[in-house]
Parts: C-alpha cells; structure tokens; sequence
C-alpha cells in the first residue's frame, strides 16, 4: 500500500487499511472477524424502532445502517449507528471496520473516502467480490444520508 492510495483517507481509516496491508492474507481475515465483534450494539432509540435504519440490499445478509449528523455543512460530526446478524461476520466486519473509520468524523472527511476503500484492504482473495461491493454499498449510503443531513 503506498502513501497515495490512502492520502484520500481520514487518519483514522488510512491506520485501519495501512494495518490490514502490514499482515499476510490470512491474517486479514482473522482481522475482519475481530471487527466484526467490535461492531457496537444499536442504542435504544434504535433497537427499539428498527424501521428507522436503512437497509443495505447490496450485502449477502440483512444489514441496517444509519448516519445521524449533528450540525450543518462540512463540520458537522457523524455518528454511525448498524444492525447486523452475529451470524454474519463478514458483513458485521466491515460494519466494524466503518464504524471505527468513520464514527464521529466531520461530513466533510466521511464524504472523501473513496467508494473503492474496501478494495483497498486487501481482501479481494479471501472475500468474494460480492461481499466487497456490500462493504461499497454500505458506504453509499452513509454518504448519501450524511450529504443530505449536513445539507440541511
């Protein structure tokens, strides 16, 4: 991985792809799995009314996520928040990996990663290119609700 492929990236996320390319293959893996059970369980608000997350039909399994934004424009902070099956460790795992990457960003930081980042973890020959574009379709919709939440 060089510099450039994750100058595009907040700090945070450029550390967590930079960490995933300094291990062997299998060990990434192991990596995604560790993720997957650091995914933080959904707040009340949202246990409780789960109608309020959208879904992620691009993944193999049901995943729920929504973006609340606090503030308006570029500044305003993100805070993540998503619904997904332990049964699922694939997809709880880069649930994870977005939710430390990032969780409590600006809008304007969130809206610069790039749609490929889930390439750039080097996971292509251990995780099928379907899972890799769940993890894209993830971050879509962060991206459109936070530009629609920090628009107004």
């Amino acid at each position: 991985m060089t510099a450039d492929a994750t100058t595009a990236l907040p700090d945070g996320f450029a550390a967590i792809v930079e960490d995933f390319n300094a291990v062997p293959e299998p060990e990434r893996l192991q990596m995604l799995l560790d993720f997957s059970r650091s995914l933080p369980a959904l707040p009340e608000r949202y246990a409780d009314h789960p109608e309020l997350l959208e879904p992620v039909p691009e993944c193999q399994s049901p995943i729920f996520v929504i973006a609340e934004v606090e503030g308006s424009g570029d500044d305003a902070q993100v805070r993540l928040f998503f619904s997904a099956p332990e049964e699922a460790p694939t997809t709880r795992g880069f649930a994870g990996i977005l939710h430390e990457g990032l969780d409590g960003l600006s809008a304007a930081d969130v809206l610069t990663v790039p749609a490929d980042v889930s390439e750039q973890l080097g996971l292509s020959r251990a995780v099928s290119p379907l899972r890799l574009r769940g993890m894209a379709g993830m971050l879509g919709r962060i991206q459109r609700q936070v530009r629609e939440k920090s628009a107004g």
